[in-house]
């Protein structure tokens, strides 16, 4: 027979992230546990809501069936004393728990063994349940664990009652070192504000007792219902919900019987930085802001009233008939953090941006490295290499100069200081209103971005390079210190930060030499902080390696095949290469998957790695891109030299040039000499007897291979 298990595991109310975590848990443990003990079942549903984790599994069988198995013995030859069982066959049978006249004899690659047939009778599923409850709820894991009362139970929030049923049936688990110990039973609970449960009869009807109760308990079904209303009730306002799916998950894990409500802010406040009434409605008090429909995306935007609605939504997780209880008494709550902000924002506009700056010189950067002032002119000093590496006209210099100088006042501002979340949008705010120009203001507003995997670079040339300088002397400053991110251990996000230069060079398409770069500010470093003892080379190698891990990663996040990947910037690439153009590494590498698609990659690596496969015989520098000054025309002793000689020579030019495309199409071109010089009727032997001859044919081939090996390592590319 079959039978419906349930199990629920209610408690005080769970953070939301922990729920979303543990039904993930859940899920993969108790089906991995069912399958381990032989418990054949149905639908496995995992669900639940900030006082419960429901676990309910469809047809689960009474009992495992029965296990049958062969188990291998010691050999014939040590088992049997003449032809009855000796004490080796005796000791197997024993443990085996047969007689040891039922014992078998087998061949097998080692030479024939006894084998004896088992069976194993299968246990009771409520018996398997029982002992494997305990160890679900033990196994799950999260942050900020806790006991409660004088008992030993660990998790993330009391644990009040359990519901254990198998069909009408009670799973018996105790819960012993809980205070007060729990026990499973037949009683569950609503909503906290209905009244108690029934004892439910079975395992099918907790689902609709719960729903009687109050309480949505299918996850699924309430982000539904979220969804749906929060959809409906900005259109019925004439906005648009500017609701995260991080707030959305986090909306629906934190109510049991959700209800979208409408609430207003209050005139005044709206006078507001839009940016700091959406901070505080989704990051402090999880409500969902309205924006107006025609709204523009201007980070610079100084009031809210041209960007978002006075109405806003929350969910509740109250009774209907409160709803107006629960609306005015969020709403005070709102008017109080924006009353704070209101202050905030006038206390800061009555000190100028400069002020601000100098007071940076009163808070520490990090041990070692002064305070966040000098770190304000370690960034002007980046900002002017970066200026003379890129070319950047008076104009923007300008800018982004001003903008290095500025980038940080914000920091020690009341409203930064509350809102971290704000840090560089409002210092380009505060900038804005002071006058400054706007390519400066929205240059601080933006050098923060990306902040993350997925957003956006800045939009402007001036917060760009104003990002760049920012991310170059975070990594400059704490890699001269001496700390590396280490496995999961990176405290200060310098990865995230390798990963900003290298998208927004990608972005701007900015030709910057990275590894140049490096040596220089390793240099400055150095003499900057002797106490630090800095070795500029090592330091400069070991930011160029950081670079390239970032450039690799980022290359397979975007979806680049592995080993194209590792053609541009793998085995047999040097810093230098790859980091003196990143840009230039990606144009190689899209050009790579182009040829692919294309189905012309294949044609141009048969080409090349038969080249190289014999070059590597010789000793020509790998940086010899012209056959004229390494190959003597006076050494050929077949036309076949002379024709891949000028194949080689149409090349040179484009590999001079990085021409890729013009060097892929070349290389195609050159298959022809190419056979003819290995395989045609004038063919010839590279590996010749006299070494003057041997050694022009195996130059011919290694120019081949370094023209080849300016586009990509062909040999890092699978066949």
């Amino acid at each position: 027979m079959a039978n419906t298990f349930l199990l629920e595991i209610g408690t005080e109310e769970l953070p939301a992230d922990f729920v979303r975590s543990a039904l993930e848990q859940l899920e993969r443990r108790v089906r991995s546990d069912l399958k381990e003990l032989r418990l054949d079942h149905g639908a496995l549903t995992v669900t639940g809501t900030p006082r419960r984790l429901l676990v309910e599994v469809r047809d689960l069988i009474d009992a495992q069936p029965d296990l049958e198995e062969d188990r291998k013995g010691p050999p014939v030859s040590q088992a049997l004393v003449d032809g009855q069982p000796g004490p080796a066959a005796i000791g197997f049978a024993k443990r085996c728990g047969v007689d040891p006249q039922e014992l078998e004899a087998r061949d097998t690659p080692k030479g024939p063994c006894l084998f004896a047939r088992v069976c194993t009778p299968g246990q009771d599923s409520c018996a398997l349940l029982q002992s494997c409850i305990p160890q679900w709820i033990d196994g799950l894991q999260g942050r900020r664990f806790m006991r409660w009362g004088s008992g030993e139970q660990r998790f993330s929030r009391p644990v009040r009652w359990l519901v254990a049923l198998l069909g009408d049936a009670v799973v018996p688990v105790t819960l012993a070192s809980s205070d007060p110990v729990v026990h499973s039973g037949r009683r569950s609970r609503g909503h906290r504000l209905h009244q108690e449960l029934d004892e439910i009869r079975s395992a099918e009807e907790l689902r609709s007792q719960l729903a009687a109760a109050g309480v949505v308990v299918d996850r699924q079904e309430r982000a539904e219902s979220i969804r749906s209303s929060i959809a409906d009730q900005a259109v019925a306002c004439g906005g648009e919900a500017d609701c995260p799916q991080g707030l959305f998950e986090e909306l629906v894990d934190l109510v049991e019987a959700p209800r979208v409500l409408k609430g207003e802010i209050a005139d005044r406040y709206l006078d507001l930085p839009p940016e700091v009434i959406v901070t505080v409605m989704q990051s402090h008090q999880r409500y969902v802001p309205l924006k107006r429909l025609e709204a523009s995306a201007d980070p610079l935007q100084l009031e809210a009233r041209s960007v978002l609605l006075s109405d806003y939504l929350l969910v509740s997780n109250g009774l209907p008939d409160a709803s107006s209880t629960i609306v005015s008494g969020n709403q005070r709550v709102l008017g109080a953090r924006l009353a704070d902000a209101e202050f905030f924002l006038t206390v800061d506009r009555r000190q100028p941006c400069e002020d601000r700056r100098q007071a940076l010189d009163r808070v520490t950067f990090a041990e070692g490295l002064g305070s966040l002032l000098d770190r304000s002119e370690r960034i002007r000093w980046v900002m002017d290499q970066l200026v003379e590496a890129l070319n950047i006209n008076n104009t923007l210099a300008g800018h982004a100069r001003r903008a290095a100088h500025l980038c940080k006042h914000d920091l020690v501002s009341q409203m930064v200081g509350e809102f971290p979340e704000l840090q560089g949008l409002m210092g380009g705010k505060y900038l804005l209103e002071e006058g400054e120009p706007r390519e400066v203001a929205l240059a601080v507003a933006e050098h923060y971005q990306p902040a993350g995997a997925g957003e956006a670079p800045p939009s402007s040339d001036a917060g760009a390079l104003l990002a760049l300088a920012e991310r170059l002397e975070l990594l400059f400053s704490i890699f001269a210190k001496g700390e590396r991110p280490t496995g999961s251990s990176d405290p200060y996000a310098l990865r995230r930060a390798g990963n900003g230069i290298v998208q927004i060079l990608w972005d701007r398409g900015w030709r910057l030499p990275l590894q140049t770069l490096f040596s220089q500010a390793a240099s400055h470093w150095a003499e900057r902080f002797p106490a630090f003892q800095v070795e500029a080379t090592s330091l400069a190698d070991d930011l160029g390696q950081l670079l390239r891990q970032r450039m690799v990663s980022q290359f397979e996040e975007d979806g680049f095949p592995i080993d194209l990947v590792q053609a541009v910037s793998g085995e047999g690439v040097t810093n230098e290469r790859l980091l003196q153009d990143p840009v230039d590494a990606r144009e190689r590498l899209l050009l790579l998957r182009q040829l692919r698609v294309t189905g012309q990659l294949q044609a141009v690596q048969a080409v090349v790695q038969r080249a190289a496969r014999l070059a590597e015989k010789g000793d020509l520098p790998a940086t010899q891109l012209t056959p004229a000054e390494v190959v003597d025309a006076g050494l050929f002793d077949s036309p076949s030299e002379a024709g891949l000689m000028a194949a080689l020579e149409s090349l040179s030019p484009l590999a001079e040039a990085c021409d890729y495309g013009g060097l892929a199409a070349g290389l195609q071109a050159a298959a022809v000499a190419l056979e003819a010089f290995f395989d045609g009727e004038q063919s010839v032997m590279v590996m010749a007897d006299d070494a003057s001859v041997r050694r022009n044919r195996l130059n011919l081939l290694g120019v081949l291979r370094n023209q080849a090996s300016v586009l990509a390592r062909f040999d890092n590319i699978q066949a």
